[in-house]
Formats: C-alpha cells, structure tokens, sequence
C-alpha cells in the first residue's frame, strides 16, 4: 500500500511529466497496476484488516473472559470488570503469564465481538401539541438571604413548544415536587395529558414488572385533580426524557451562572419564573417560529386548569401538649392555648407550616428545617397569660418576643406599673398586647406613642387612638337643611345645667 504523497509523485509524473505508466512503475519500483491505481483515485487507500488477527496467548482464556463479561452486564455499571481488573485475575486466578497490554487489546477486541460498551443510539422525537410534558429535578448553588446553599430545582418542558418552568427548592420532598408541577401548570395555563418521570420516591412506591409502578397515594391524588396520565422511564435510561435531561443542564449553565442571589425563596423563583418568560422570545434551532409562539399554538389542545388547585403539603396527624405544642418534622410548633392536649392535622407546605382542627386552621408558622426547635407565636399564649400574669416574666414566648419589639412597649410598660398594682399593669399590658390580633405592629407603636404622650393608660384608649389613626374622620361640619326648609323652622331649647346642682346640694 502506497502513501498519499507517492500518490502526489505518481501523478505528477504522469500528467504533468508525461511519463509512461511502464516508466513511472519501473522507476518507482511499483507493479503497473499500484501506478494505474494511484492515476484514478488521489485519496489515500483505506487499510482493512480482512481477517481479524490471531491472539494465541489468549486463546485459551477467551470462554473465561467472555463469562466474565457477560455476567458484569447484569450487575451495577460502577461493579463490573475493567481490563486492568480481568489481567489481574487472570495472573492470580489462571496463572496467566503475558502482559498488560495485550489483555487490554484482547478485551476491547471481545466487547466488540459481544456488542457490549457500545454508545447508544437514539431515534429523534417530535411531539404533537398538548400531549406530552417531562419532568426532572436539577441542583445548583443559591445565595438565599447571604447564606450559600444547594437548591434543588424542578424543570417541567411541555414536548411541543420546548417551553420550560423551574422553580428552586431546599429540597426535593413530596411537598416541593408537588408545588413546582402546580405552579407550572398555571404558568403553562393548561395540562398535556401525559407527564413523563424517572423513578423518583416522590411519586413511585414500587417499581413493578415492565413499565407498571405502585404509585404514591398523595401522587394518584395530584394526578387525579389534574387529568393527566403519568409514564416512567426504564430504570438508569433517564435518555427516554432527554427533552427535560437537556434543559436541566441549560438551566445550571444559564440561569444559575453567576450564583443567583435573593434575600428569599419567594424572590429567587421570581427571578427564575423571568427567565422562563424571556425564553419565549427565543427561537430554536432549525425552527421559524419562536418558543412563545409555538406555545401559543399548543395553548390551546392543553387540558384545562381545575376549579380550585391542588393543596402542595404533606400531612400529618398529631396531638398538642401541655404546653400547646405540636410536634411536625422534628420541630414543635404553637398553638393558642386553648388547644393544648388536643388532636389535630398538620398540613406541611414548603415555606410553611398550617396546623387545623376540624378543617379549621387554628395556627400558622413559617416552616422550620432545623431540629429541636420550638417555633412559637407570642399571640397563642395571652389569654393564659391574662389569667396567670405572674407568668409573664418568665414566659418563652414572651421573653423571646421582647427582644425584638420598639424601645415604646417597654416606656408603656414601666408606666402601667407605675400606676398600678403588678397583676393589674400586665393584665392591662396583655390586653394591649392582644391587638396584634387586628392592628399591624408598627400602627400599635404609633399608638402607644400617641398614648403615652396623651396620658391614656387604658386598652380601650389606645384601640381608640389606633382607629383613629386607622380610618380618621373628618370633622363634622354644620347641618346643611337647604333641602329640608322645614326642619330649619325647628327651634329646640337649651337645657337648663343649672339642675345639676341641685343634685350637688343633696348630696352634701
């Protein structure tokens, strides 16, 4: 076989030279029929092995290593035989005696042969307007309120438009994968009727024979308000959702580079949810019509959004102790005291914790993911407080409130005791507090301003001073009787407050 560059001199002595063929093969010591070759075709000659080469060392070891191979396929990717791995057993298991190397060409030439390790391929998709949608978890680093976290974000793609949603969690419980699909489901503004998964717990109980899985209760409930038919990829071929697989990476390099910072969740998703919307103006490759556009298209064949949504929580049924506390998650939280030692329903959102009696929201806290904590409302323990004000000092949820309310709560305090007898001043003080019930705090603390200014050391006082300061009325100006001409001619004489004493000198 000749190179390219004997092709080049062949040639050119030939046409350029006008050599013979006879004269070129004689002086290049080349057969006639090498010269015509190189005269039809000036691309370099392809080399083909026409028969596979023989490897008699490893002859013997051939049915060993094919086992091995084989058997690996039924086992996890990261547990099964490398090269390096298979000599090392022949050397100490079969007293194989050649080197390295050639085990190392002899495996690759049985993979080849077996078809094992060979990349897959996969056949193009395209999907019809409001019939499929693929879901999939992503993570990312997030700067929520100065602090550096891990987000986990959900990415839901409708298949037609490529539209996608995300929106960031702390985690990726059942609650956070539920309020991702509800809040992507309204910003689409419809339901494809088939949502695709891989296998994540948050939906899928029990993986059963084929594509059959034992769906997660609270999933079959989401599934039910929505309409839509859930499918699951083969267990490790995420690739049947390569659709959402995609964007998830396009989101980490797109939208969380440089770090997303935000002082709260709430504001992150913003961020995120306008991104999502500047995507619509984008075209994708090879398409005429924008991703809006397209989604405008599909709006249309989309299932329509139910009546009320989907409640996004976890729920758990518990009991309120002694101390009107409700253990969820690890945590404890308040109840007003009148529910202490009473059963209830914990419902736990993402951001947040409802706790009801009877279908009846009683307290609502922000959530806590620490452990051992105790998250109290100040507001739940008055009324016991009222009753026991010796209490008061000494009172968690108290002591913990009075670290952060305005310098003026405690001049009003000092001067309720002041006047008046200790168990007095804070029953006075635990009504005033109470109004946090109805009036925002920064308008009690204008009013306890107000009052102390004033001299009003009563609660009835300072709620008048906060309607006032609430709704002011105007003045009432005089009577205007033009349109009555009749009543203006009623003349009503003064009282005669000189009566009064009369009662005075009675008394004396």
């Amino acid at each position: 076989m000749i190179q390219v560059d004997e092709k080049e001199q062949i040639r050119r002595a030939f046409f350029i030279e006008g050599k013979t063929i006879r004269h070129i093969a004689q002086e290049r010591h080349h057969s006639r029929d090498t010269v015509k070759e190189a005269l039809a075709d000036p691309a370099p000659a392809e080399y083909s092995l026409r028969e596979p080469r023989n490897c008699p060392m490893m002859g013997p070891y051939q049915e060993t290593i094919d086992r091995w191979l084989l058997d690996d396929q039924k086992r996890p990717r990261k547990q099964r035989h490398t090269a390096h791995r298979i000599y090392e057993r022949l050397r100490d298991e079969h007293q194989f005696q050649g080197a390295e190397s050639t085990v190392r060409r002899f495996v690759r030439l049985r993979k080849e042969a077996l078809q094992i390790g060979r990349p897959d391929v996969f056949i193009p998709l395209e999907f019809g307007p409001g019939q499929d949608g693929q879901v999939d978890f992503g993570e990312a680093q997030v700067i929520v309120a100065g602090e550096q976290l891990v987000a986990q974000y959900l990415v839901i793609v409708l298949g037609y438009s490529t539209l996608p949603f995300v929106m960031a969690f702390p985690h990726q419980r059942q609650e956070a994968f539920f309020e991702g699909q509800v809040a992507a489901l309204e910003f689409f503004g419809g339901v494809p009727r088939r949502l695709w998964y891989d296998n994540l717990t948050q939906a899928v109980q029990r993986i059963l024979e084929g594509h059959n899985r034992k769906e997660q209760q609270a999933f079959v409930s989401l599934r039910s308000r929505y309409l839509f038919e859930s499918r699951f990829c083969t267990p490790g071929q995420g690739h049947e959702k390569g659709l959402v697989e995609n964007q998830v990476g396009y989101v980490r390099r797109n939208f969380m580079v440089p770090i997303p910072e935000a002082d709260t969740w709430a504001e992150l998703n913003a961020q995120l949810l306008a991104r999502c919307e500047g995507l619509k103006a984008h075209r994708r490759r090879g398409e005429q019509q924008t991703i809006g556009e397209r989604w405008l298209e599909e709006k249309p064949f989309l299932l329509p959004l139910p009546a009320t949504p989907f409640e996004c929580c976890v729920y758990a049924p518990a009991q309120a102790n002694q101390e009107s506390l409700v253990p969820f998650d690890g945590n404890a939280y308040s109840v007003p005291a009148i529910y202490g030692h009473r059963k209830v329903m914990v419902k736990g959102f993402v951001h947040r914790v409802v706790i009801s009696l009877q279908n009846d929201a009683i307290a609502e806290h922000p959530r806590c993911y620490g452990k051992g904590q105790e998250i109290l409302d100040p507001l739940h323990y008055l009324d016991l407080l009222h009753q026991r004000p010796t209490a008061f000092e000494h009172a968690k949820a108290i002591r913990r409130w009075r670290r952060t309310w305005p310098p003026v709560y405690e001049q009003y305090l000092a001067q309720l005791r002041l006047r008046l007898e200790e168990p007095k001043a804070v029953r006075r003080f635990v009504q005033i507090l109470k109004l946090h019930e109805d009036f925002p705090a920064e308008e009690i603390a204008l009013a306890l301003r107000r009052a102390l200014e004033v001299g009003c050391f009563h609660p009835d006082g300072v709620r008048t001073l906060l309607l006032v300061q609430h709704d002011p009325s105007p003045a009432q100006g005089p009577l205007d009787l033009s349109e009555r001409p009749a009543l203006a001619e009623v003349r009503v004489l003064p009282p005669d407050l000189g009566q009064y004493n009369q009662l005075l000198v009675q008394e004396a």
